[in-house]
């Protein structure tokens, strides 16, 4: 296979008008070196895994060269950055080779993310340090193991160049999978500027490409708002039952597509607290776990500010509409949480008065700084009292004060209908025992920039792959960081 045919692009998105991206073509790196290539993510997109591995594959990575159908083009977009509006953003440090269609008819974006200044860059390099690429490769295809809808890694490669951040730093870039980048800043980029075609033809490709069942809809703006909403709230709400906190919510990293996007000072909870946060640059707490679901209800609200010209020609009536499909937000997401709650905790559902006793198990273990993923694996490996010592008993054991929590709970599984072995099946598949954790994910990068030692990193990414693994555990990927091993604070790497 030659660069010619490796990627069977279809670009969509670039046949919209040019006020939607500049065409732009990556910068070449002095020396690209191969970091890994996601073999399976590559058989599925129809791209052959040994050319991608190979050097001209490694070259087309790294850009240096632009395989045939690539158009390769920057996109534009505003938002709001912890609260604040910018007028104009957009992909910085990121290049969107094309689109290519997998085996199972899905569009996906390839896109370079460290691959050199755009019209968006705003003064910067373009380029990414090599640690935030190995970050959002781990987390993201971690992410993907767990079941949450992601943007996915399908390869890293160094520069064998330098880029300058606190200090001088190896450089990588990132091939980036995305069922689209289109974001909520992308609706904001045109509604500020009021050009209404710009946004029909924005509602009517992202209908086209994510929700085709909805084009038959009567009032079609209205319509993806309200399955905007409802992937979001889904989204958000399996975030809250792995305690990921994504550290910057803002309007233009929220997608259309509903898949989590842009790793960077993102970080799964150790200890228990709805009020952690590790973005470094959120010193306001407004990005903190506990905040998560209503700040995706502001961007959401932001969306359907956008769409109101659409909506209706009343001024009065598309509000209303609009209020109307906000509304439904925070009960979506509260069914959406309740319901995977209800797997975490082995109940065919979470009744009512099955609340405090659910609230008073989150009290706990904030109070004990219990950690968030253990304590719920542990739940799930003890649901049946007198069976086989746990795996992950092993290693951890409940405060004293949740174990007297869980002799209570094991009185409440006792009244279910479920059947124990299904239960046990049902809370294994739902609470994970591996989790990139920040300490592994941050000695992972250090290993690779201060040394050139990748071997941590390939670990990493092996075991994330596996995350509700039964049978020995691994303490070393299992547990918690001592406390000299904590990592506090996360960076976004621009």
């Amino acid at each position: 296979m030659t660069a010619a045919t490796a990627f069977p692009f279809d670009n969509s998105y670039a046949r919209l008008p040019e006020t939607f991206f500049s065409r732009v073509e990556p910068t070449h790196v002095a020396e690209p070196g191969l970091i890994r290539m996601n073999h399976e993510l590559a058989e599925y997109l129809n791209i052959d895994p040994q050319w991608l591995c190979s050097e001209e594959g490694i070259t087309t990575v790294a850009g240096n060269a632009i395989p045939s159908g690539a158009e390769p083009i920057a996109t534009v977009y505003a938002g709001h950055q912890f609260g604040n509006y910018n007028p104009q953003l957009g992909d910085g440090r990121a290049i969107l080779l094309g689109e290519v269609t997998a085996r199972d008819g899905r569009r996906y974006d390839i896109q370079l993310k460290g691959s050199g200044p755009t019209p968006y860059s705003r003064g910067g390099d373009g380029r990414a340090p090599l640690g935030p690429v190995l970050r959002e490769y781990v987390v993201s295809e971690a992410m993907h193991a767990l079941g949450v809808p992601t943007t996915r890694a399908l390869g890293a490669v160094t520069t064998g160049e330098q880029v300058i951040r606190q200090q001088f730093e190896p450089g990588g870039v990132l091939a980036r999978v995305a069922s689209s980048h289109i974001r909520i800043g992308t609706f904001q980029f045109f509604a500020a500027r009021r050009d209404t075609e710009a946004l029909t033809l924005l509602t009517e490709h992202v209908l086209g490409r994510h929700y085709p069942d909805q084009l038959d809809a009567e009032n079609r703006p209205l319509a993806l708002l309200q399955s905007v909403i409802a992937v979001q709230a889904k989204l958000i709400a399996q975030w809250q039952l792995l305690g990921f906190i994504h550290g910057v919510m803002n309007t233009d990293n929220m997608l259309l597509c509903g898949e989590t996007v842009d790793y960077g000072p993102c970080a799964f909870m150790d200890e228990f607290h709805p009020d952690t946060v590790f973005s470094s640059i959120d010193q306001g707490g407004r990005y903190a776990y506990k905040n998560q679901p209503g700040i995706g209800h502001w961007n959401l609200t932001c969306l359907a500010q956008c769409l109101l010209p659409l909506l209706d020609p009343d001024s009065d009536k598309a509000v209303e509409l609009a209020q109307n499909a906000i509304n439904s937000y925070p009960q979506q997401f509260m069914d959406a949480h309740t319901q995977g709650l209800a797997r975490k905790l082995g109940v065919d559902e979470i009744r009512e008065e099955d609340t405090a006793l659910i609230e008073e198990l989150f009290d706990l273990m904030a109070q004990a700084k219990a950690d968030f993923t253990l304590t719920f694996r542990y739940l799930a490996e003890n649901t049946n009292p007198g069976e086989e010592s746990s795996p992950i008993g092993e290693f951890y054991n409940l405060p004293e004060s949740i174990e007297n929590w869980l002799e209570r709970w094991q009185t409440r599984l006792a009244s279910d209908p479920m059947e124990p072995s299904a239960r046990k099946t049902m809370m294994l598949a739902a609470n994970p025992v591996y989790i990139p954790r920040n300490h592994l994910v941050e000695a992972a990068i250090r290993a690779a920039v201060d040394q050139g030692d990748f071997t941590p990193f390939h670990r990493l990414v092996e075991r994330a792959a596996t995350p509700f693994a039964a049978g020995p555990v691994d303490p070393f990927f299992s547990l918690p960081p001592k406390d000299e091993e904590r990592v506090l604070a996360t960076f976004c790497g621009t």
